[in-house]
């Protein structure tokens, strides 16, 4: 039976969706799914393998996860997505994920992927990022899961709208194009597709329009191109108009 604020329509909308009161509530709801599918993953296969994003809302997530009891010394973290700039810049993710998160759990170094943004060749970089993405997820690799977000302009991970990222079907890693002064290394469409559960975080009335054409599968946009048969959303009212 489906809980309470739980919308499964099939009629255009495969999402399972659920919409929740605030982004407090869609962060510790995020935090006990993302909890369970390390729980099972590591039972089913003896390992787990999980893919963030950026953003306030996976920020919380993440300090929200550090509570929950995750086989850590299990568990494989990546990221989806990074700004191209220096270690330690806040404006990384990687900044976030390690202080929301790294550093308040006892995970084993090894089993902390960041994204080689430093590097002077980037594509190259990317390249090294899919190998050790299939060292540990499997070739082709199928991570256990993978937290999305959604901009306002209807992206999602870095593929942007009219970015040549979008049209990347032979990697699992891509460089982007400039967008906000910076350039971004991010999982592309078949990366994300393979995962066995894709959990969208997504709240706030600026993601409304956004949110409404990624859920009437609106492929113009590039959320509306991630597979939707595996996926969860989570959204706020807020996000969702207030209804």
């Amino acid at each position: 039976m489906a809980r309470p604020g739980f919308d499964a329509r099939a009629a255009g909308d495969v999402v399972r969706t659920e919409i929740l009161p605030d982004p407090g509530a869609v962060a510790m709801r995020a935090a006990e799914r993302i909890a369970q599918v390390a729980r099972e993953a590591v039972t089913d296969r003896g390992r787990c393998t999980l893919a963030f994003s950026g953003g306030s809302t996976p920020w919380r997530t993440l300090r929200a996860l550090a509570e929950e009891d995750v086989p850590w010394d299990r568990t494989h973290l990546f990221q989806v997505d990074e700004r191209v700039t220096l270690s330690g810049d806040p404006e990384r993710n990687y900044f976030h994920l390690k202080e929301a998160l790294i550093d308040r759990i006892a995970i084993p170094p090894s089993n902390v992927h960041s994204m080689p943004v430093e590097e002077e060749d980037l594509d190259e970089g990317g390249r090294r990022y899919e190998s050790i993405l299939r060292r540990i997820a499997g070739t082709p690799p199928a991570l256990d899961l993978v937290q999305l977000g959604l901009g306002e302009d209807g992206h999602t991970a870095s593929l942007f709208p009219d970015d040549d990222a979008l049209r990347i079907v032979d990697a699992d890693v891509a460089v982007s194009g400039l967008h906000k002064g910076r350039r971004r290394m991010t999982l592309t469409f078949p990366a994300i597709d393979r995962a066995r559960c894709i959990l969208w975080l997504v709240t706030g009335a600026g993601k409304a329009v956004a949110l409404e054409r990624l859920r009437a599968c609106d492929r113009s946009i590039p959320a509306g191109r991630v597979l939707r048969s595996r996926a969860i959303l989570l959204a706020d009212k807020a996000a969702t108009g207030g209804r």
